[in-house]
């Protein structure tokens, strides 16, 4: 997924610079993919609002006064897309046979969400709870779910449920409890064996999920011996949706698919100053609002233009004997003629695809060849677990760190820096299939195993379930690090020990170790603590120690308790320092990159670092 455009972006876009809005579209399309999916549950018309938000957001381009207040905008426009969408669907005479609402087997949202997340424990389980939700619910919840995720404001989220922030409080708290039944439904659901009385509760039930059925299994739930434990040891739904990125745009709209495959149209857009035409000439430029135009939608390309005609913007679909330019453009920013009046917009159907440049006759202006990176000074050692985020990319190569990981076998759309490594993890036992697995060895060198087993809420495996499933993460021929336990790595007969004990007896390969670690005493002694730690590690094992997670957070009070910069700034500082002198520590990641939240992130929204970003940067 591509980062949010600045500023800049947004003014050259509006001032009729093809390529940044190229990249406009394609930095936000994501944002608004999410939220229509979540508000509308993957109905069959998500694609539809998603496209008329986007459509909308260009032709209005022209008009927009204040730059920065682009994404606010934006959002805005998605949600009266989708109160239309709902407004729409109730004024629809019933003069056939009932058509049921419902999501489009082929693109839940749900099962889109989980899949492309790959998630299970409870963050499955609050995924899987919005099914339960009712339309208007969701609708508050797709919003407020970015928000949790640091992806939206407060101010942002209010604005477009046009309320005050105080009344978008209570709105939320709200959904928050209803979202919390549903967990409890599903949960109650999902037990082996059911209970006899819910499955007599159940007898009349569709299979459907509602909010009047949710009722009357949570009603249940909580009065039932059997199905009371179900609503025990709920976590905050913010923690649990806290690391969550955005889910990937599917295939339909083009982005992030192997240009190869594309097949599509060309987009140009040029000042209109007349009334619209039925058709129009300009220079064509292919960009990645023609690959957003030309994807399978769920409305063929002509429909597509009509819904351009209606919006105000010229469509023309022409024959063409060029072939269009897949690829995708590189973010740039350039200063254009203004202009006062919406864009045109071209599109012409291609043949097949291809990787050539265009001629120079369908090129409206040269591409600006993108400046050559700048080699990144980077410790081999140090590195980052991060999400994407806005502004990852720069701050991958701002923190000077020589790898990353994701706790996923792909970069999940974050553009590696130069000289910066990304390390595949195969997260748990669902992503053990030979796809998953073949993905991770095309993507990296080195390979981490299961994490946090020893949790309930992360892997949840046994050492001999790990143990089972180990021969098919070596068999990848990859370096290949121990599971990364959360807590105990020293510790005789804990997990990791088991599972090394089991590891040495049926001969299986374990290059290094890979542990955790948070400390709870925020104080200069913190260093000497993980260095006490690491060093048991070594000795224990024998093997190069990788710490993949580390910082300070004291856990000790249910709710996390977090050190002041100033604290976390003199322990990256004094952390870095003495595991680039310990030989046995091979790698070392700090927890988080992204600081779009409460906690010890290092980089804020935009990849600027904080005071704690700053010292590890400059450590190491």
């Amino acid at each position: 997924m591509a980062e949010e455009p600045g500023v800049a972006t947004v003014v050259a876009a509006r001032d009729g610079d093809q390529r940044a809005l190229d990249d406009l579209v394609s930095g936000y399309l994501p944002l608004v993919y999410n939220i229509v999916g979540h508000a509308l549950g993957g109905h069959a018309d998500t694609d539809d609002v998603v496209q008329e938000t986007m459509l909308r957001a260009v032709h209005g381009l022209s008009s927009l006064r204040d730059p920065a207040g682009f994404r606010s905008w934006l959002v805005v426009i998605a949600m009266n897309q989708i109160r239309l969408r709902h407004r729409e669907n109730q004024r629809v005479p019933i003069t056939g046979p009932v058509l049921e609402d419902v999501a489009d087997p082929g693109a839940d949202f749900v099962d889109l969400t989980i899949m492309r997340l790959q998630l299970s424990g409870q963050r499955r389980e609050v995924v899987a709870a919005t099914r339960w939700l009712s339309a208007d619910e969701r609708e508050l919840l797709s919003l407020w779910w970015l928000e949790a995720a640091g992806r939206l404001t407060r101010t942002e989220v209010a604005d477009a449920l046009e309320l005050t922030p105080q009344h978008t409080a209570v709105r939320v708290q709200r959904v928050k409890a209803q979202l919390d039944a549903a967990r409890i439904v599903v949960r109650t659901l999902e037990r082996t064996p059911r209970c006899p009385e819910l499955a007599e509760v159940v007898a009349d039930w569709d299979g459907d999920p509602s909010p009047l059925w949710r009722k009357r299994i949570v009603r249940h739930s909580r009065g039932c011996p059997r199905c009371e434990r179900c609503g025990y040891d709920l976590a905050a739904v913010e923690g649990l949706i806290a690391r969550l990125p955005l889910v990937p745009l599917p295939a339909a709209f083009g982005f992030g698919l192997d240009q190869s495959a594309l097949v599509g149209t060309q987009v140009s857009i040029s000042p209109v100053t007349t009334a619209p035409a039925a058709t129009t000439t300009s220079t064509a430029a292919t960009g990645k609002f023609g690959v957003f135009l030309q994807g399978a939608l769920v409305k063929p390309i002509a429909a597509a233009a009509a819904a351009v005609l209606a919006a105000g913007i010229v469509v023309a679909v022409l024959p063409s004997k060029e072939e269009p330019v897949t690829r995708a453009v590189s973010a740039t920013t350039s200063q254009s003629a203004p202009t006062t009046t919406p864009p045109a917009i071209t599109t012409t159907p291609s043949p097949a695809p291809s990787t050539a440049p265009p001629s120079s006759t369908t090129v409206a202006a040269p591409p600006v060849p993108a400046a050559a990176p700048k080699p990144v000074a980077a410790s081999a050692k140090k590195g980052v677990s991060t999400w994407n985020f806005s502004g990852v990319g720069k701050a991958l190569t701002d923190v000077r760190a020589g790898w990353y990981y994701n706790w996923a076998v792909h970069p999940d759309g974050i553009a590696t820096p130069p000289n910066v490594e990304f390390v595949p993890m195969i997260w748990g036992a669902k992503f053990t299939d030979d796809a998953t697995i073949a993905r991770a060895k095309a993507n990296g060198k080195v390979l981490l195993g299961f994490n946090e087993p020893d949790f309930p809420d992360q892997a949840n495996m046994t050492p001999e379930q790990a143990l089972d499933l180990w021969p098919k993460l070596a068999a990848t021929g990859l370096r290949l690090g121990s599971p990364a336990v959360a807590h105990s790595g020293d510790k005789p007969g804990g997990w990791l020990d088991r599972f090394m004990t089991g590891a040495a007896q049926r001969g299986l390969r374990v290059d290094f170790i890979t542990v955790h670690w948070y400390g709870s005493d925020f104080s200069a002694a913190a260093v000497q603590h993980l260095k006490n730690y690491l060093d048991a590690v070594h000795a224990r094992y024998g093997k190069p120690v990788w710490l993949t997670e580390y910082s300070l957070i004291d856990f000790s009070g249910g709710t996390p308790r977090y050190p002041t910069q100033a604290q976390l700034a003199a322990f990256a500082r004094g952390s870095s320092a003495m595991m680039e002198g310990l030989p046995h520590v091979e790698r070392y990641a700090w927890f988080a990159l992204p600081a779009d939240k409460p906690g010890t992130g290092l980089y804020a929204p935009g990849g600027t670092p904080n005071q704690a970003g700053e010292a590890y940067r400059d450590a190491g």
